[in-house]
């Protein structure tokens, strides 16, 4: 749906109105996960693999059975057979079946009558192992002597005589590398390393399912993604999809970690075999151990550039494992790497390879982090050694309009440019330094997503309205849907009520990812609204004697187009509702589609940090982020959405990380140990609203949410270096790290 032109000043958009979840998330009246109840209810645990990698050779649950309190107990033998490709992996992953694939991962499940009883019934399960050989390392895994995770995994794009662990190869590029090289005057190669992190959500996962013998179920779940959790409990279950009702609970964060299975077909197949519902609640060492973290990379980079800033050529090899399953994020971190810069001759090639961990999930701007931190790290060593200012290089190289991206479609109106020069202009980036400080400048880019969307609204007898859409709300979706329905409707915010509802209410609906909400919902409940506003004109002019041609909404009110459609007063929505039983019944609107506009987004990042030189402590000083939101719906979530993935990619790039033992067992699967930024950790972090109005959207809205996540990595790598005087290349830049680098420098 194109941007309507027409809609230049709006009353309702762009304003900062209270969050309609707000009281009862401070009162404690919100219901996540873990609050759900019901009559008879059981409770889950799950037995986990203590080995990296071991063929089960024999479950005995006889003395789990045989405690007082369990109900039921369930392995691989309680799930049907004969599924293939994403299917069977997703049943794999949530139940092992021949062997167990990584530390923590599930091979048997208990319901009892208490949380207590079903622990301990748990560690009454017997389970014998044969122990293999691991890998963890994405290098490792790919070498020729290798343990083999799975055979027949790889997919027809792997070339013959790769190592079994490689399930996937990508390659695409244009121009004439040689030659482009050739032109440069400096050309850098170097590796690049990022360690595999958790999307770190408040929340752990929790779900109550009940299931019938009949194979009719419903089951309440925190999630993104109703549907998607719908789909894919079918398939692993072997159920009818419209025979399971999905309700999604409030979510104490989710950053794409949320937006598939692990728990729910475990809970729903005890309850089938116990016939009660069944209440399952991961620990945090659960969550770690076994729930999606992202991929981790080993990165190669080959970079030429000419005297005066002009990248000539980029060539990138992009190594990602993404757990013991096909589907590390390869493609996104390819196509997000050098998405910013015009490059005449570039090759990119990349590798899906599987490790002994737990299967990766996506972590807001799936696989983008990794990319930016390779190439903006090149760009930046590049310019300082040939002392460029980095923003102008940026400027110089930077898409825009009519640009052809580095993975190959070409850009619509974008805002990179716009990004850039407002870093530039910002009073950040010309403050001055103090001792033992260093900025740090990079850009990022996340292309967001359309995907399946239905909404549905309804007005009310006294004029208000009602919202129904299927994207659970994770970032203030709820206030920007009231908003734009208002703008639409032209009634005041206060007057309408966004509900997310389950999967028994709406056509299917992708998951809140691919910072699709606002974009695709908003633009569903904009078109429900000018549904309802042309039923209402309708009824005015029925009421009037007139066409409807005759009658405009405007202003919350059905008007006379002009003087020749009559001399009528403005008919107010409350006072057409009040009669439509007697009009012509209920008054509605309904959208569906798969949008296609969904429009890329960019953002520029500036860091200011000190590095105590005795220490290799580092601490942040100062952040700025700019980024373009094409139109800020509620300009305070956006701000919030720039905030997040500034704090997230902090701790990605300084303290964040999966450490794995000799053992292959997961060493850190608690926050004590796997360290996640507090407040203390970070400054005020200024944000810029940049709006280039996308083409794609009736308002001009483009997704906000991933783009945040990623510049931040090479943004305070960029500010290490300059600070210290010493390159890092390997992500997190952990005090021991940056001290041992600042030592071997001398």
């Amino acid at each position: 749906m194109a941007l309507d032109d027409r809609k230049t000043n709006f009353k309702y958009i762009g304003t900062r109105p209270d969050r309609p979840d707000g009281l009862d998330k401070v009162t404690g009246r919100a219901r996540y996960g873990a609050d759900i109840q019901a009559p008879g209810m059981l409770h889950g645990a799950i037995v986990r693999s203590p080995h990296a990698h071991a063929r089960i050779l024999k479950i005995d649950a006889s003395k789990a059975l045989a405690l007082k309190g369990v109900k039921a107990v369930v392995t691989r033998a309680d799930f049907p057979t004969g599924l293939t490709g994403e299917d069977w992996n997703l049943q794999e992953n949530v139940m092992a079946g021949e062997k167990a694939l990584y530390d923590g991962h599930a091979v048997a499940a208990v319901a009892a009558s208490s949380a207590l009883i079903a622990r301990d019934a748990a560690k009454l399960v017997e389970v014998e192992y044969e122990p293999l050989p691991h890998v963890t390392d994405v290098d490792a895994a790919m070498r020729p002597d290798a343990p083999v995770i799975r055979e027949g995994a790889a997919d027809y794009s792997v070339p013959e005589g790769m190592h079994p662990n490689v399930v996937r190869r990508i390659e695409f590029g244009r121009g004439d590398m040689d030659a482009a090289f050739a032109e440069a005057d400096e050309v850098l190669e170097a590796t690049y390393r990022t360690e595999a992190t958790h999307q770190g959500y408040i929340e752990p996962h929790a779900c109550l399912a009940q299931l019938g013998a009949d194979g009719k179920g419903e089951l309440w779940c925190c999630t993104q993604g109703h549907w998607f959790v719908r789909r894919m409990c079918a398939s692993v279950l072997g159920l009818d999809a419209s025979q399971l009702r999905v309700t999604p609970s409030e979510i104490g964060g989710g950053f794409g970690g949320k937006t598939t299975i692990f728990i729910d077909p475990v809970a729903l197949a005890l309850s089938r075999k116990a016939g009660r519902p069944v209440k399952i609640v991961m620990s945090r060492s659960e969550v770690l151990r076994a729930t999606g973290p992202t991929a981790s990379a080993s990165m190669d980079i080959k970079l030429g550039m000419k005297r005066d800033g002009t990248i000539t050529a980029a060539q990138g090899t992009f190594r990602l494992q993404g757990g013991a399953f096909p589907g590390a994020p390869t493609a996104e971190t390819m196509q997000c790497a050098f998405a910013c810069y015009e490059i005449p001759a570039i090759l990119e090639i990349g590798y899906d390879v599987i490790t002994n961990r737990p299967k990766q999930a996506a972590y807001r701007a799936p696989g983008a982090p990794m990319g930016a931190f390779a190439a903006e790290s090149a760009i930046d060593e590049l310019c300082r050694r040939m002392g460029l200012d980095p923003l102008e290089v940026r400027l110089k190289n930077a898409v825009k309009e009519g640009s052809k991206s580095s993975y190959g479609p070409t850009y619509p109106r974008i805002g990179l440019v716009e990004t850039l020069e407002a870093a530039k202009a910002h009073p950040h980036y010309s403050a001055p330094l103090g001792p033992n400080q260093g900025r740090g400048v990079a850009s990022g880019y996340w292309f967001n997503w359309g995907g399946e969307t239905s909404v549905s609204m309804a007005v009310s007898e006294d004029g208000t309205v009602q919202v129904s859409v299927g994207t659970p709300d994770i970032g203030g979706s709820r206030a920007s849907m009231s908003l734009m329905a208002a703008e639409a409707l032209g009634i005041p915010y206060e007057n309408v009520r966004c509900n997310v509802v389950d999967t028994g209410a709406l056509g299917v609906n992708e998951p809140t990812h691919g910072s699709r909400a606002t974009y695709a919902s908003g633009l569903a409940t904009i078109e429900a609204a000018r549904e309802i506003a042309g039923k209402l004109c309708q009824r005015a002019a029925d009421k009037w004697g007139i066409d409807a041609e005759a009658v405009i909404w405007e202003d919350g009110c059905a008007k006379p187009s002009g003087p020749n459609a009559g001399d009528f007063p403005p008919m107010p929505i409350a006072e057409i509702a009040a009669e439509m039983g007697q009009t012509g019944g209920p008054i509605s609107g309904h959208f569906e589609a798969t949008p296609n506009g969904h429009g890329g987004s960019f953002g520029t990042h500036i860091v200011d940090i000190e590095v105590d030189p005795e220490t290799g402590r580092t601490t942040v000083v100062r952040y700025t982020v700019v980024q373009d939101a094409g139109k800020a719906i509620h300009p305070a979530y956006v701000e919030g959405q720039f905030q997040g993935g500034a704090a997230q990619g902090i701790g990605w790039a300084l303290n964040e990380e999966y450490i794995y033992g000799t053992d292959g067992r997961l060493q850190n699967p608690v926050f004590l140990d796997y360290r996640v930024p507090v407040a203390s950790d970070l400054p005020m972090i200024d944000t810029v609203i940049v709006e280039v109005p996308n083409p794609g959207h009736p308002y001009g809205v483009r997704g906000v949410g991933e783009t945040g996540i990623t510049p931040p990595l090479p943004a305070i790598a960029n500010a290490v270096a300059g600070a210290t005087g010493v390159r890092l290349r390997q992500l997190p830049m952990t005090p021991p790290r940056i001290l041992a680098a600042i030592q071997a420098n001398g």
